[in-house]
């Protein structure tokens, strides 16, 4: 939750600037900080699992970036499509069940994985 506030809600709070500095569509940004508000969450609780993952390795970095990358794919895939509906006036409400879907299984689920990695590097 801290790792949120501090990188996920600048970055929702940051995003009108952006859209406008990139010449997204006046329609495009309510879509955007919604699909940025619950995509983000997800972000960070897979970070948290790579972290976990990796966290007694000399250097984990490559191993994370292949471990956690694949993972973020589908929140992207899926926050793009809700911008993209959101600039064509259309209707995004499918888009943000999904990412809605994936943020509540990351936040249920990693926790309990990152534990057992964690627990797993201890030994």
């Amino acid at each position: 939750m801290a790792h949120w506030l501090t990188t996920g809600l600048p970055l929702v709070l940051a995003a009108p600037v952006f859209g406008l500095l990139l010449h997204l569509p006046s329609d495009a940004y309510f879509g955007l900080m919604l699909s940025l508000a619950l995509g983000t969450p997800a972000l960070s609780m897979l970070g948290a699992f790579g972290a976990a993952v990796t966290v007694g390795l000399r250097r984990g970095g490559l191993l994370l970036s292949l471990l956690v990358l694949p993972l973020y794919i589908p929140t992207l895939i899926f926050g793009a499509e809700a911008v993209r509906r959101s600039a064509a006036g259309s209707d995004i409400s499918s888009p943000l069940v999904f990412l809605a879907a994936i943020t509540l299984a990351t936040i249920a689920l990693v926790p309990f994985v990152a534990a057992g990695a964690l627990r797993v590097n201890l030994r």
